[in-house]
């Protein structure tokens, strides 16, 4: 009798173990893993990334102006009020892995009033300014006039097509024949260093891989286009 109750418990043991090794699958899609820590990053944001080393890229992000203003104007006057028409302006230079992006890493996030006041012509919203500093800036690993140099730099080394002036621009087009106008303009470039971003059918941003010297590079596996709409639709310039 005594081994009975024991072989009972026994087999009761192990059907509960069955059942939750069950439950464990289903809930994982039918994949069974028991290690369910995220993998490490290869560089930790918050160490090799400040010193400019955990990083293998920009991105240097170009927005147009016209579909952010139409979005987002109400909460953005100095970029968006009256009398501001702005084209493409610099949303950002970004430090990028191959895949993912180090942000807000330690450090002063703050920026001085002169370094504000020089970025305005690529950047017009003194509050884009600091938020980029802050969240991308301090993970280059440059201090803050350096950093902000590497900016202009950079947006100075693309070209913007002459189809995307004031007055000149293709309300309705398709994201082949955006890319083929920056390809056009920029020599250097190829197709896979450049990503475009819409919002819904509307032109939102165009993305532009860099590597440390500036220079075209392809982009890493997770900065890719969006654009799917056909056409895509390029707001005027107000």
């Amino acid at each position: 009798m005594r081994r009975g109750r024991r072989a009972g418990g026994w087999k009761s043991t192990v059907a509960a173990v069955l059942v939750a090794v069950a439950l464990a699958w289903l809930q994982r899609g039918g994949h069974l893993a028991f290690d369910t820590a995220p993998s490490p990053r290869p560089e930790s944001a918050g160490t090799a990334a400040e010193d400019g080393k955990g990083f293998e890229y920009y991105v240097l992000s170009l927005s147009w102006s016209p579909q952010h203003c139409a979005t987002d104007g109400r909460n953005d006057p100095q970029q968006c009020g009256s009398g501001r028409s702005y084209e493409f302006i610099v949303h950002g230079l970004w430090p990028q892995y191959e895949r993912g992006s180090p942000a807000n890493c330690a450090g002063d996030s703050r920026v001085s009033e002169p370094t504000v006041a020089a970025m305005r012509a690529v950047m017009p919203s003194d509050r884009l300014i600091r938020h980029q500093w802050a969240k991308h800036g301090v993970c280059s690993g440059l201090d803050e006039s350096a950093y902000f140099g590497q900016v202009r730099e950079a947006r100075a080394a693309i070209a913007i097509p002459d189809t995307f002036r004031s007055g000149s621009v293709k309300v309705r087009t398709s994201a082949a024949a955006i890319r083929g106008e920056f390809l056009e303009a920029n020599g250097d470039l190829r197709g896979d260093m450049i990503a475009l971003r819409c919002d819904g059918q509307y032109l939102a941003e165009v993305r532009v891989c860099l590597d440390r010297s500036l220079k075209g590079r392809p982009c890493g596996s997770d900065v890719r286009s969006n654009c799917r709409a056909d056409p895509v639709i390029v707001r005027p310039v107000r």
